[in-house]
């Protein structure tokens, strides 16, 4: 999948007929749209550069 974009439309209809649901039309702007609020902080958080130095912690502690 390199070189090409993410196809919010046909992530959403292979997901759809993977998880055999039935997604009805009035509904389908609707998820297109949240699916692409979720991509656009997806890439914000992916693009975040962190230095070579971090470790990953074992556990969370607020």
């Amino acid at each position: 999948m390199e070189g090409k974009g993410f196809d919010v439309d046909e992530y959403i209809e292979q997901m759809a007929l993977l998880l055999d649901l039935h997604l009805r039309d009035e509904y389908r702007d609707g998820v297109v749209a949240n699916f692409e609020r979720i991509k656009a902080i997806a890439n914000l958080v992916n693009s975040f550069p962190l230095p070579e130095e971090i470790e990953v912690a074992p556990i969370f502690e607020p």
